[in-house]
């Protein structure tokens, strides 16, 4: 494609074992009032009827590929990277969802910043269950809407002990980034998503809309939800990384606190789930 042809945004839609779930996230990007994008569903080997799934919403934005072993979950979001051809670009887990004014808004903010200083544009994500159900709204607490120093929010998130950016749905970045940043890097699994986040923060600043931008879905059985109950074990080693890096100024004052409140997430969380899930297999 010349620069003219390529979509100006592309969605990439990692999954596996996800074709109860991929007819409603598709549907979400469909559905968005802003149309110039395209799809890539990077399927893992799923053994189940995702391909049928596809197949059937005929839309000629969507472009489905199915790898032919299983490569692990940061491979094949790896291997999305390498598929999106966009201006920007946004990688949809197959179980979320994402509103239907995002993408106009989000477009919107980064083709208004003519200096190219903005490298990731965010909103809050409302928390559902596995059958769509709400549960509670997550965002920038006390942020107004408006441009964010990139290293000022890496700071907060140390500082919170928790990824206050979202999950990797609920952002758009821009994709010349992406070749500086390099792939998702998982040494820290639980924090692949703000891994990515902080290194694209070295390259620009953030916009907060104070708008939500997406709906996170937890279930009993996902990925999220098994790698959420080993945050504090992650947050440190994921924490070291980054105050060690000179892109970045984390003291030992932010460390000790992202620290202690890691841990604090790490129980509460594991008692949010217990309270969701009880009863569930």
């Amino acid at each position: 494609m010349t620069p003219v042809d390529r979509p100006l945004v592309s969605i990439c839609i990692p999954t596996y074992r996800g074709a109860a779930f991929l007819p409603a996230t598709i549907d979400s990007v469909l559905r968005q009032s802003y149309t110039n994008f395209e799809i890539w569903i990077v399927d893992d080997a799923s053994p189940d009827n995702t391909a049928d799934v596809v197949g059937a919403c005929g839309d000629p934005r969507i472009h489905y590929v199915r790898n032919e072993r299983n490569l692990g979950p940061n491979a094949n979001w790896n291997r999305c990277l390498d598929l999106a051809q966009g201006k920007y670009y946004k990688l949809l887990p197959h179980d979320d969802l994402i509103e239907p004014d995002s993408l106009s808004e989000h477009v919107a903010i980064f083709e208004a910043d003519r200096d190219e200083k903005l490298a990731l544009v965010f909103g809050s994500r409302l928390i559902i269950d596995d059958r769509g159900r709400p549960y509670f709204t997550r965002g920038l607490r006390g942020a107004h809407a408006g441009r964010i120093d990139g290293k000022a929010l890496v700071r907060r998130c140390v500082r919170a002990g928790a990824n206050l950016i979202g999950e990797p749905g609920n952002g758009l970045i821009r994709r010349s980034i992406i070749e500086r940043v390099g792939p998702y890097d998982a040494s820290h699994p639980y924090l692949v998503d703000l891994d990515y986040w902080f290194r694209v923060l070295a390259h620009g600043d953030a916009y907060y809309t104070g708008k939500r931008s997406s709906c996170f879905r937890v279930s009993p059985g996902s990925w999220s939800v098994a790698l959420g109950l080993k945050q504090y074990h992650d947050f440190k080693g994921f924490t070291e990384k980054f105050a060690n890096d000179p892109a970045f100024v984390i003291s030992r004052s932010d460390k000790a606190i992202g620290f202690t409140k890691a841990r604090i997430n790490t129980f509460g969380r594991a008692l949010l789930y217990r309270s969701l899930f009880k009863g569930k297999s």
